[in-house]
């Protein structure tokens, strides 16, 4: 169910795109950046635009324990491109646009934090592969994951909010926050591993 959902959401978003390809200075995302569009923000923008359903994609791929099991090869190649996409692409192009956030200061930083830590979590789940450290490795890049598909939480909250006919001036800006502030934090929370077991050290059985 979330599999589809994830990939409902990524598919419309997607489909939505020709409102920005050429860009539309009148669609919902792209109204008032006229002035400034070509200067710059540009390139983050369709950066942004290519990198970020591609990384969800890769995303659902990798972090399918069949898919890694029996096609290990696959899954370190992949991993290696969504490391480049995510670290080359994903977090620049966040971080430029987090400046321009239309609703102010509060929602720029949200999304400058989004970004840092999206690119601190693959980082951290790139190094733990690397050195073989396999079970945090997981948890880093469930954390990535989680933090990517902040895009898919931020779109329900405000497919919801229209639903209900709900228009609150605070409600953009915070959602820059829980959208992946509330999934990390029930991460967290509810996946710890048990206290006692390192994380890297396979329990023996017990004689």
């Amino acid at each position: 169910m979330t599999w589809l959902l994830i990939a409902r959401v990524t598919v419309l978003v997607v489909l939505n795109y020709r409102e920005y390809i050429p860009p539309n200075f009148d669609s919902d995302f792209l109204l008032g950046r006229g002035s400034y569009f070509w200067h710059g923000y540009h390139w983050a923008f369709f950066s942004h635009l290519v990198s970020g359903p591609v990384s969800l994609i890769l995303g659902l791929i990798l972090i399918n324990d069949r898919f890694r099991q029996k096609f290990s090869s696959w899954h370190r190649w992949l991993g290696r491109i969504q490391v480049i996409n995510v670290l080359g692409l994903v977090v620049p192009s966040g971080l430029w646009m987090a400046r321009y956030a239309i609703t102010g200061s509060f929602a720029s930083l949200g999304f400058a934090s989004l970004a840092l830590a999206t690119g601190v979590s693959i980082a951290m789940g790139w190094r733990t592969a690397v050195k073989r450290r396999f079970k945090e490795h997981r948890r880093w890049m469930l954390r990535c994951f989680l933090l990517l598909c902040s895009a898919v939480v931020i779109r329900m909250i405000g497919g919801l909010a229209t639903v209900l006919e709900f228009d609150a001036d605070w409600l953009y800006p915070l959602s820059a926050w829980c959208s992946w502030l509330v999934p990390l934090f029930a991460f967290e929370l509810f996946s710890k591993p048990k206290s006692g077991v390192p994380l890297n050290v396979r329990q023996r059985p017990v004689a």
